[in-house]
């Protein structure tokens, strides 16, 4: 029972954050609003089973995936804000604040990635997934990815609408997630 409070008050804040973009399926908000259900419903879960096994590969490999995920947060946002010099002449009602940027980052996490705020959101979700293996926790994981991959790929439209030639050229030179690979 408490864990269905936690998730109805964690989804009035996700919707509360969302509002200008769930009747908008064209922005990536819409989709990152899923991704968080998903995750949350995700974390809450598992959370029983979180320190269950601490020295198992499966929990040295999650609680690692979730360290992964702190940095890039706290790295992307950062740049964000530093970098990126977010302002309010960018009129899209639909973008958080540190999301109105007035300049292309290229530098730290985003000269390898394009996405650190949705990877950091995937290696949380997988993060979670892994410290307890369950078919609805598997769906719930799946749910977040796909959520995340199609709101990376809107996200990459507004970017190319705004930044123009700079960001298709950015795109030739960084991976969507994870540097090198994907």
């Amino acid at each position: 029972m408490t864990r269905l409070l936690i998730f109805a008050v964690a989804s009035v804040y996700f919707v509360t954050l969302s509002r200008r973009s769930l009747f908008r399926p064209h922005t990536h908000g819409f989709y990152r609003f899923f991704a968080f259900e998903a995750i949350a419903a995700l974390v809450l879960l598992n959370y029983p089973r979180w320190f269950n096994h601490p020295f198992a590969i499966r929990q040295i490999f999650s609680w690692t995936l979730l360290l992964i995920s702190i940095w890039l947060v706290l790295h992307g946002t950062y740049l964000l804000r530093v970098v990126g010099k977010p302002s309010r002449e960018r009129s899209d009602d639909t973008l958080l604040p540190f999301e109105k940027t007035s300049s292309l980052v290229t530098t730290g996490i985003y000269g390898y990635i394009r996405h650190p705020m949705y990877a950091s959101l995937l290696f949380l979700a997988w993060g979670a997934f892994l410290k307890h293996l369950s078919w609805p926790g598997l769906a719930l994981v799946l749910l977040a990815s796909l959520s995340l991959y199609a709101g990376a790929r809107r996200e990459e439209t507004e970017c190319l609408q705004h930044f123009g030639d700079a960001y298709r050229e950015y795109m030739t030179k960084t991976k969507r997630f994870i540097p090198f690979l994907f």
